[in-house]
C-alpha cells in the first residue's frame, strides 16, 4: 500500500532505547492528562474556565467545564516530547502545524463562537497541512488485491476524509464517557496494530494518545465532571484520520481494518447525517438524533448506554485485529457481518425509541 512518497516515518537516534520510551511515554501522558484535567475540572486555571451550558444537542442539565481537550493536548505533547529522538523527521512538522492550527481555532470556538465557515476553513487548512506532510488516501483499502485511486481523486478524497473525521468526532461527543472511550479503544487498537506490523514508532504515537484519553476519561465517566470541548473532539478526529492514513500507507494494516476500529463512531455519525439529509433537515443544526442520544432520551441510563457502546467498541477492535489473519473471502464475510450488526443496532434503537413514544402516548 505504500505510496513511495514522503510519508511519515520514525528513525531512532543511535543508541536510543525505544522499548523504554514505549513504556514511559504513555505513562507520562496518562499522568499529565489526569492531573491537568483535574485542575481544569476544579476551575483552578482561571483563563481556561469555560463552561458548556445545556443546549439543543446536549444530554446534561447543568453547566460543565468544557476544556478537557486542553489537558489531553498537553498530555500528548508531554508524552511525545519524551520520545523526541524518534520524532525528529522533516515530515513531522506538518501534522504538528495542523494540530496547532486546529487547536487554536477550536479553543476560540470553546471560549466564544467561531462561525461555521471559519471552522471549516481551518479544518480544510489542517487537512491540507497533513497532505503536505505526505499522508494521503492512495488505495481503496478493501479486502483483496490493492486498487489504486486515480491521482486526481486521491487528494480530494483524503481531504474529505480528514474533515469528516474531525466533524464526526465532534458530533459523537455528546454523552459522558463516549468520545474518551472511543479514543482509548481506537488508538489503543491502532497501537497494537502498529506493534504487530513492526512499527514501534507508530505504536508509540497511538499509545500516547490512548493513554492521554484514558487520563481524561477518568474525569469524564457518568456523571462527567468535565467535557472534551471542541479542542479535544477536533484533535481526536484529526489524529484518528492521520494515523489511519499513515498506518494504511505503511502497510501496517489495510484501511478497512482501521475504519472498522472506529466504526462505532463512523457508522452512527454517517447514518444520522444521511438520514437527516434524506428528510430535508439541515444537517449542520444541533440535534439529538444519534443512536446513543436516542437511547438516553428513550429512558436508558447513560451508564447502560455507555456499557453497550464499550462492548461494541471492544468487539470492533478485536475483529479488526483478528481479521488481518483471515483470507480475503473471510474478511469480506467479516465486513458483511458487521454491516448486519449495525443494521441490528439501528433496529434495536428504533424499537426502544418507539416503545418509549408509545408508552408516553398511552400514559
Amino acid at each position: 500500500m505504500g505510496s513511495g512518497g514522503t510519508a511519515l516515518s520514525f528513525a531512532a537516534a543511535p543508541g536510543a532505547d525505544l522499548p523504554v520510551a514505549l513504556a514511559a511515554a504513555p505513562v507520562l501522558s496518562f499522568g499529565v492528562a489526569f492531573a491537568v484535567v483535574r485542575l481544569l475540572r476544579q476551575g483552578r486555571i482561571s483563563f481556561l474556565r469555560i463552561l458548556d451550558h445545556p443546549n439543543a444537542r446536549s444530554l446534561h442539565q447543568a453547566p460543565v467545564p468544557r476544556t478537557g481537550g486542553v489537558g489531553l493536548l498537553l498530555a500528548v505533547i508531554a508524552g511525545l516530547g519524551l520520545a523526541l529522538p524518534w520524532l525528529l523527521t522533516p515530515q513531522v512538522l506538518w501534522p504538528v502545524l495542523a494540530t496547532g492550527l486546529l487547536a487554536a481555532v477550536s479553543l476560540l470556538d470553546d471560549r466564544g463562537h467561531v462561525a461555521a465557515r471559519y471552522r471549516l476553513a481551518a479544518q480544510l487548512a489542517a487537512g491540507g497541512l497533513v497532505l503536505a506532510g505526505g499522508l494521503s488516501w492512495h488505495e481503496v483499502g478493501l479486502p483483496g488485491d490493492p486498487i489504486r485511486l486515480p491521482g486526481w481523486l486521491a487528494p480530494g478524497l483524503s481531504l474529505l476524509f480528514i474533515v469528516w473525521m474531525i466533524n464526526l468526532y465532534n458530533f459523537m461527543d455528546g454523552m459522558d464517557g463516549l468520545a474518551g472511550g472511543m479514543a482509548v479503544f481506537g488508538f489503543g487498537t491502532l497501537s497494537a496494530l502498529g506493534l504487530l506490523g513492526g512499527a514501534p514508532g507508530f505504536a508509540l504515537v497511538a499509545a500516547v494518545i490512548a493513554a492521554a484519553a484514558g487520563g481524561f476519561l477518568l474525569h469524564n465517566l457518568p456523571r462527567a465532571g468535565i467535557f472534551l470541548g471542541d479542542v479535544g473532539s477536533a484533535l481526536l478526529g484529526l489524529w484518528a484520520a492521520m494515523l489511519l492514513l499513515w498506518g494504511a500507507e505503511r502497510d501496517l494494516f489495510p484501511l478497512w481494518a482501521g475504519l472498522l476500529v472506529f466504526s462505532p463512531f463512523l457508522v452512527d455519525a454517517t447514518w444520522t447525517l444521511l438520514r437527516r439529509a434524506a428528510r430535508g433537515t439541515a444537517v449542520w443544526r444541533a440535534h439529538r438524533e444519534h443512536h446513543y442520544q436516542r437511547l438516553v432520551l428513550a429512558g436508558w441510563s447513560p451508564r447502560r448506554t455507555l456499557a453497550w457502546a464499550y462492548v461494541l467498541m471492544a468487539a470492533a477492535a478485536a475483529s479488526a485485529i483478528a481479521g488481518l489473519d483471515l483470507t480475503t473471502a473471510e474478511q469480506w464475510v467479516l465486513l458483511v457481518g458487521w454491516g448486519g450488526v449495525y443494521a441490528l443496532v439501528h433496529l434495536r434503537v428504533d424499537l426502544v425509541a418507539r416503545q418509549r413514544t408509545t408508552g408516553a402516548g398511552e400514559s
